[in-house]
């Protein structure tokens, strides 16, 4: 049985990736981890960054003792796969993104970074903001958007994966969007699935970015029929 590990989005956690995890026990190991500061997890010493949250896979793959996965990513979650990829080749199978933000630069940073105001979420969406506070408990979700703001920042400043990077991930990769996403555009991903080795794009009808908002079982399949 093949292992495949599941990675959540920004200010997100493993349980979102819960449904889509029991859909995929059946065929596969199934694998999912909070990255650090996420759903409980102690913070590091030092800022969010893609390096960091890779390390933590790698970390998590090394205490599992598995030496190979696929890697299903959403949005940042994709990201960090994609580093990964690039990186670390000999511990990464296929990869499966979804809804994920490649381009960065600073006037999208400085965009992005506006829907993690907390005290705008607190005030307008108070509703969201409990969820956040049960969701990274006992840390504070505060602390969680505010590192996550100075992340996509740095993005903004420079890019974790630069163009040149794309050319060089061997592993088959598969870059799903969502063809009502308000945040990232299909040129953008068909760019960087133009760039790869073996890259391959799916848009997905009526499917906007939330992954509470996508369909479970036309996603295990999409992932199931591709690793398969």
């Amino acid at each position: 049985m093949q292992d495949i590990l599941l990675l959540h989005g920004a200010i997100g956690a493993k349980d979102q990736l819960d449904p889509l995890a029991e859909r995929l026990c059946a065929a596969y190991r199934v694998h999912t981890l909070n990255f650090s500061g996420h759903g409980g997890v102690p913070f590091e010493k030092e800022g969010f960054s893609i390096p960091l949250f890779a390390a933590g896979v790698l970390s998590y793959l090394r205490e599992n003792k598995i030496s190979s996965t696929h890697i299903f990513g959403y949005s940042m979650g994709g990201y960090v796969a994609m580093f990964l990829a690039r990186h670390h080749p000999g511990s990464i199978g296929k990869v499966i993104t979804l809804a994920t933000k490649f381009h960065w630069d600073e006037t999208i940073a400085a965009k992005e970074i506006k829907m993690l105001d907390a005290d705008t979420i607190f005030d307008k969406l108070p509703s969201f903001a409990n969820q956040l506070a049960l969701r990274h408990s006992p840390n504070d979700w505060k602390l969680v958007l505010e590192k996550t703001r100075n992340m996509l920042l740095g993005l903004g400043k420079q890019n974790a994966l630069q163009a040149e990077d794309y050319k060089r991930i061997a592993a088959p990769c598969l870059l799903l969007l969502g063809d009502k996403d308000k945040m990232i555009t299909a040129g953008e991903t068909i760019a960087v699935q133009q760039a790869l080795l073996h890259g391959e794009f799916r848009s997905l009808p009526g499917i906007p970015h939330p992954i509470e908002q996508v369909d479970e079982a036309m996603l295990s399949s999409l992932v199931a029929e591709f690793v398969n």
